[in-house]
């Protein structure tokens, strides 16, 4: 064996243990990895090559923007736009200018160079910036910007680095820059475009998920060399079309390509972001070779570096604190992001492998181009575990909070109940049609509540010691899955049954398993904030009531009638959850109770709105409108 392929083997299996381990721990994996790289970048058998910023700025960098880009909301994309341009766009400009002028202040390099270090560590890396987001739990509406960010600012990035690169080699004008920023810009959007809507096309008459997901992986490299090749923005032509197909793939592709593809995407980013960490950390050596040519005193070397990186830590909050009323738009209910919302927004600056691949692409003829390399990785690795490392705790000072689980726990079940329903009005037609179809009907209407009634239930999960309905059904289920499958294995040994058949069958059992672990993450989820909500005093409250004027009505709530849902007593039943009528007072039982006294009570009186009778919770609900508020 080649020493390149065990190099590669090493890398692969060193990735997947030590961010394996990371996660089992709480570590955070970037950090980690780029400290192991950092560590493992000087010992004797550790190849002391510089990296290709090839194999990063087009093996690694398209992949990783098309995954992150298919995981972006194209609407909260477009609500939130003006920061992301503000930010990928303004800010990379800015910090172009302050980094670079710092340094021509303080090296004997001509203002191209100088400048040229600043388009190099302007843009904070998609990878660092989504990895470190997920792990700690920022507020949806955040990790929208930052990840907004970090994708179009590559682009604008690469694009200052091509016309200070040619400034090194040659004179270029203000007007060849601008038309060459706008040329970039138009035609990688444009590639974007076009090639979201042919493949778009193709995806709706592929029918086999293989081809669609086998098409998917290939997606990244077939728009951005094109794009390239026409003196575009090739990232600008990866992340629109990621946007664009991510957007239109519940109507273009088959829910199993879908989850085909969903499932290879997350599994390729996993590797390649935590690679790329690593990466990060093994140029430290070969940087430090480079630098052994440098003829400047260490003394300017270790000033150089630090003022770059104070420089280009600080330039972001100052940035951020100029343009905060431009960018701190009304949200989806019209609020906007508080104080400390916006001072994690600038602290949340850490560079990666992206910024370190293109200061190894400046021209040799640069400069003291190792002292500019070596300034490039300084700021890479002083972000990453600076601000990386500290951004969880500053985040909890900031008090700063994830969405709540249970809050989401609320708006899924409002969402599932009105599909749900909408899907039982659309069945009821057909059934009018052929009547011999009502019984089935009866257990598809029975089975499509339930699933929304397990919604229901996990917004208390972790508050009531009562087991639910849905909790025993997920409980039962898959222990009978796990027998199920188990028999099935037992038939296989056996010889007896074809292997085709048999696989056919433990996949459709692989399904059902994993839809009844989604619910149970749920659960898990709701169970967390609840823990969390005792400790802080929080419940769920009650969402916006925009479009329900029955919701909207103000007023003092009714006295409840009694203190418990008086007719299951009557009855003999247990109930699960309390629900109040908000016209009269009311207390009846949820509809994953065995007696249904609450809808009962709307269905005889036509009363409106019921609001949640547990402890904490001050959520409502219309019948009419099927709206929470």
């Amino acid at each position: 064996m080649h020493g390149t392929e065990l190099s590669l083997i090493l890398l692969a299996l060193t990735v997947i243990v030590v961010a394996s381990v990371s996660r089992r721990l709480g570590w955070p994996s970037p950090l980690v990895l780029t400290v192991l790289g950092l560590v493992a970048s000087f010992l004797p058998f550790t190849p002391d090559e510089p990296l290709d910023p090839e194999i990063v700025l087009v093996g690694l960098l398209p992949p990783l923007l098309f995954a992150a880009a298919i995981q972006v909301s194209l609407i909260d994309f477009k609500r939130e736009r003006r920061a992301i341009v503000a930010l990928s766009v303004g800010l990379v400009v800015v910090t172009m200018l302050t980094v670079g002028l710092t340094a021509w202040w303080l090296l004997p390099v001509p203002l191209a160079a100088a400048f040229a270090l600043g388009a190099v560590v302007g843009p904070p890396d998609a990878v660092a910036a989504t990895a470190v987001g997920r792990r700690i739990g920022l507020p949806r509406r955040v990790v929208t910007v930052l990840e907004g960010e970090s994708l179009v600012n590559d682009a604008t990035a690469i694009v200052l680095l091509g016309t200070t690169s040619a400034a090194i080699l040659g004179a270029v004008t203000p007007a060849e820059v601008g038309v060459d920023f706008v040329l970039s810009i138009v035609v990688g959007a444009g590639v974007g475009v076009l090639a979201a809507v042919v493949l778009g096309w193709l995806h709706r008459r592929l029918g086999d998920p293989r081809a669609s997901t086998a098409l998917s992986l290939v997606t990244p490299w077939m728009v951005f060399v094109p794009a390239e090749e026409l003196h575009g923005s090739g990232v600008l032509a990866v992340v629109a079309c990621g946007l664009l197909l991510a957007h239109r793939a519940p109507v273009q592709q088959t829910a199993l390509a879908r989850l085909s593809t969903r499932i290879n995407w997350a599994t390729v980013q996993y590797f390649a972001e935590n690679a790329v960490f690593l990466l990060v950390g093994l140029q430290l050596a070969p940087t430090l070779i480079e630098l052994r040519r440098s003829s400047l005193p260490l003394g300017q070397l270790v000033l150089v570096c630090v003022a770059v990186l104070v420089v280009a830590v600080l330039t972001r909050p100052l940035w951020v604190l100029l343009v905060q009323r431009f960018i701190n738009v009304p949200g989806m209910r019209g609020e906007r992001m508080g104080r400390g919302e916006l001072l994690v927004v600038s602290w949340a600056g850490m560079r990666g492998v992206v910024t370190l691949a293109a200061a190894l692409t400046l021209p040799t003829e640069t400069p003291h181009r190792e002292v500019l390399l070596f300034a490039a990785l300084v700021v890479v690795a002083g972000t990453l575990i600076g601000q990386g490392a500290t951004l969880p705790w500053f985040a909890r000072t900031m008090r700063v909070q994830g969405p709540n689980a249970r809050e989401d726990s609320l708006q899924a079940a409002e969402v599932v109940t009105r599909a749900a329903r909408a899907g039982v009005r659309a069945v009821e037609e057909l059934v009018a049609e052929r009547p011999e179809l009502a019984d089935t009907f009866d257990r598809l209407r029975e089975r499509s509540e339930e699933r929304a009634n397990m919604l229901w239930e996990a917004i208390r999960a972790g508050v009531d010691e009562r087991g639910t309905p849905g909790e025993g059904w997920r409980t039962l289920r898959s222990h009978m899955i796990a027998a199920e499958r188990a028999e099935v294995l037992r038939i296989r040994d056996s010889g007896l049954v074809e292997s085709a058949v048999l696989q056919e069958v433990l996949d459709a059992l692989d399904l059902e398993e994993a839809n009844l672990q989604v619910v149970a993450t749920r659960f898990e989820r709701a169970t967390e904030a609840a823990a969390l909500g005792a400790s802080e005093g929080s419940g769920v409250a009650a969402p916006a009531t925009d479009g329900c004027a029955h919701l909207a009505r103000t007023g003092p709530d009714p006295e409840p009638r009694t203190r418990g849902c008086a007719r299951c007593e009557a009855e003999g039943l247990d109930w699960v959850h309390l629900r109040l009528c908000l016209t009269c007072g009311q207390v009846g039982c949820c509809d994953s109770s065995t007696g249904r006294h609450a809808t009962s009570h709307f269905q005889q009186t036509g009363h409106p709105v019921m609001r949640s009778f547990e402890p904490g919770e001050q959520w409502r609900w219309c019948y009419l409108d099927e709206q929470v508020g």
